[in-house]
């Protein structure tokens, strides 16, 4: 489990297509504290830690299945590329954004940017499928940042991204048309299907 908030920003070092796809990510953790088997969110998707080093910079790898790189972004990552990391919740952290499984429900496309005082409001266009999971107030993560609904319109919805976010996220280097990993709000995921069942 994660919060989506963002604790460090890393570089896609190598990409390796031998069956599954392993990548290796260069990061500011401290790799001697992370142990093999650990899970770390990389772009929102929980990924395993499978090798790790600290030459020349701290380093792990990770292997990716088909259908990962089928229901994400990942398949857009080339060498060089900035992904937001964050490292497993642990028993006592501080819950600052809310609850995040890794699970990547679908991919997102930014259609809109504009500038609101120092934040820049992005709009994105969901999924058919998942549109009726995301609502005015409610939380989404994208890119395994946790964010809030600003509003929605048919499968288009909109928030804002303070300044702050942008300096310690990739989100200052978004762009229009860039494919966003989005994972729904877990609540509204069970809501929808209390609904279903008692429809």
């Amino acid at each position: 489990m994660f919060t989506g908030i963002i604790t460090d920003i890393g570089t896609v070092e190598a990409l390796d297509q031998q069956g599954d796809l392993r990548a290796r990510i260069g990061c500011g953790y401290d790799m001697d504290r992370v142990e093999i088997g650990a899970s770390i969110a990389c772009n929102g998707v929980c990924l395993t830690v499978i090798a790790k080093g600290r030459t020349p910079r701290d380093w792990f790898d990770v292997q990716i299945s088909a259908e990962s790189v089928a229901k994400t972004n990942i398949g857009d990552w080339a060498i060089g590329s900035k992904l937001n990391l964050e490292r497993a919740l642990k028993v006592g952290d501080e819950l600052g954004g809310h609850i995040v499984s890794g699970h990547v429900d679908g991919v997102a496309e930014i259609v809109g940017l504009s500038d609101e005082g120092d934040s820049t409001r992005f709009t994105f266009r969901a999924p058919d499928a998942l549109a009726k999971f995301i609502a005015p107030k409610g939380s989404v993560a994208l890119n395994g940042t946790s964010l809030t609904v600003n509003e929605v319109s048919g499968t288009e919805f909109g928030v804002n991204i303070i300044p702050h976010t942008k300096a310690v996220t990739i989100w200052g280097a978004e762009k229009i048309g860039d494919r966003i990993n989005l994972e729904i709000d877990t609540l509204a995921r069970y809501v929808a299907r209390l609904q279903e069942w008692n429809a």
